[in-house]
């Protein structure tokens, strides 16, 4: 691939992503288009060799449109953790549609879709039901009616992991300030990944046609309870807590109030409805071995990173310096 259109590629995942993709091109061939709203959450890229960062809102045809023009591929990062029924459909559901529509007009067939584990049309979460609808709108078009018109490979990762992440960093986070950590869903399953290897994996695909057609797991090579993570999350940051798990019902009431707050709350409803739903591969589907990918453990790469803030851009550092870019 040549041109690569990376949407939300200036989040957790597309910096890593860009990156990588930075790294096997050398430098030097096609583009890595990055449209964003907001070129300054751009800043850690924009100065890569053959990143282009774009101001276009993806969620308006047009302007998508004009991103997608003159590229060979386009991966879709894009997601939210918390919203109503609108904000998740409208990030998972009617951008993914608007996706397809947007091919069509440009002519990029190839499109790798970063989803998550878990999903379901039945699932008891907004964002499992939201997530769900948005692979239907892609798998839609790739049925006999609509056979060749994209090429599509959907990628389902557990919760991501990294140097930078806004998962294990936030539980670390909570320990430095709280004498105790009262948590809700304390026994939820989750079998986290690296997101290297999650970035790796789309690397993979975009390289290799026989991924086409194809939805592949993403997970880490072992199992976690909610409660073992914030566990792991206080003793590597050098502030281990005593973690006291909430009963549901006292749960759903700390997160109501918790919606309430400005800004993003670090726990909502709807994520634990999300948490009914083990975060962990099915075993039913293709991993990341089947992609060459030997997946990293959590212990093996985190505590060398939690709590060191922006210990994970020392790569994008390295290859600015490298292209004479800042």
């Amino acid at each position: 691939m040549h041109n690569i259109v990376i949407l939300g590629g200036t989040g957790f995942v597309g910096r890593a992503l860009t990156a990588k993709l930075v790294d096997r091109s050398g430098g030097g061939g096609g583009r890595i288009v990055v449209p964003t709203r907001r070129l300054p959450h751009g800043r850690s890229i924009q100065s890569l060799p053959t990143v282009e960062l774009r101001r276009a809102d993806v969620h308006d045809e047009k302007e998508l449109a004009r991103a997608l023009r003159g590229c060979d591929a386009v991966v879709n990062l894009i997601g939210i953790l918390h919203g109503d029924e609108r904000a998740f459909q409208h990030a998972h559901a009617e951008l993914p549609r608007k996706l397809t529509r947007a091919c069509a007009a440009t002519g990029v067939r190839r499109v790798v879709h970063v989803s998550a584990l878990g999903v379901g049309s039945n699932a008891p979460s907004k964002y499992l039901r939201s997530k769900a609808a948005g692979e239907a709108a892609l798998k839609g078009v790739t049925t006999a009616a609509a056979a060749g018109k994209i090429e599509l490979t959907i990628l389902r990762p557990s919760v991501m992991f990294g140097a930078e992440d806004h998962f294990m960093n936030l539980f670390a986070k909570l320990q430095r300030v709280l004498p105790v950590m009262p948590l809700a869903g304390a026994d939820a399953l989750f079998q986290p990944v690296w997101v290297e290897d999650v970035a790796s994996a789309i690397v993979y695909c975009l390289e290799h046609p026989a991924t086409i057609g194809q939805t592949f797991e993403c997970a880490g090579p072992q199992l976690y309870s909610l409660r073992d993570l914030v566990r792991l999350a206080g003793q590597w940051s050098g502030h281990p807590r005593l973690v006291v798990p909430l009963p549901d019902a006292l749960a759903r009431v700390q997160a109501a109030l918790m919606e309430l707050l400005p800004g993003q709350p670090l726990m909502s409803r709807d994520n634990i409805d999300s948490m009914r739903v083990p975060n962990v591969s099915t075993g039913t589907l293709p991993g990341l071995p089947d992609l060459g990918i030997a997946p990293a453990a959590l212990d093996a790469v985190l505590p060398l990173h939690l709590g060191r803030a922006g210990a994970g851009r020392g790569r994008l550092d390295m290859l600015r310096a490298g292209a004479g870019r800042g």
